[in-house]
This record gives C-alpha cells, structure tokens and sequence, in this order.
C-alpha cells in the first residue's frame, strides 16, 4: 500500500462521510481541489455525492453543471466513458475540448479523473481531483489514485 492510500481505509468504515474522504484523498496527492461521482442506476448520469476545494463564488454557477454528468462529457465523463484515467496538464489551455468552458472558471490547472469499476466491471463513479498550477500527474499517482477507486468501489 502505497503512502497515498495509507489511512484511508479508516474514512471508509460504517457510515461514510464522503467529504472527510475526499479531503483525506486531495491531501494525499498534494491536491487542492476534487469531486467524487456515483453512477445513478436509473438515469445513468455521474451524480455528485461530495466535492472539496470549488472556489465559493463559482459554486452557484458550477454545481448546476456537475450535479448530473453524462458519460463522455467532462473530464469525469470522459474517464467514465473510456473506463480509464483522463487528465489534464492544464485545464485552462484544454484545446482537446474535454474540459467544458465552465470549468476553467474554477482555476484548477492540472486535473486527473479516474473511474470507479464496481465487481461486475462497470463504471459505478469517478474520483477527479485537481492542481491550481499545470501539472502532469506521473504514471505512479495515476496507478494511486486507481488503487484509492478500488478502495472506493465497494463503499460506493
């Protein structure tokens, strides 16, 4: 177990507060900023159940539009869709059109997004997290950060 994933195990015993997680996780990488989705089963939208460090006055604008993700857009859709890590170096210069104009209102630069597979192999969430300088997250935090989705899968 790598340091980045010590101690997370302890956020998630009993009833999950999904807030104290994700704030565990953010510090763990170093990061300021992050979501964690739960796939609805009925409408099949990525629906927001905790999210850390989204600059307040923002907040009454973003929300809206990261409430309810469809698969495939976003960073969090496009890491649902394609079932694996999706990231950004900078999200203010994405000219690959993954992150959506509102996004960049949040100042987050380096950003990273992995899905979370439940046991039959479907994407049941995605755990995104954020940089407010560019930054290229190296193979081994993409590998740390699937193994704390792992972590979640089962909780989620």
């Amino acid at each position: 177990m790598s340091n980045r994933t010590a101690g997370l195990a302890a956020h998630l015993v009993g009833s999950i507060e999904w807030h104290a997680a994700l704030a565990h996780i953010l510090k763990s990488f170093d990061c300021v900023t992050g979501t964690i989705h739960r796939t609805d089963s009925s409408t099949g939208l990525l629906m927001l159940i905790a999210h850390h460090g989204i600059p307040p006055q923002v907040m009454p604008m973003l929300l809206p539009k990261i409430d309810n993700i469809p698969f495939g857009k976003g960073i969090a859709g496009c890491a649902a869709q394609r079932k694996e890590a999706v990231q950004l170096c900078n999200l203010q210069e994405d000219l690959g059109g993954v992150a959506k104009p509102d996004a960049r209102k949040t100042n987050v630069q380096g950003a990273l997004a992995v899905p979370i597979v439940g046991a039959d192999g479907k994407v049941i969430g995605v755990l995104g997290i954020g940089k407010m300088q560019p930054y290229e997250f190296n193979d081994s935090e993409v590998a740390d950060l699937n193994s704390v989705a792992t972590l979640l899968a089962p909780k989620l």
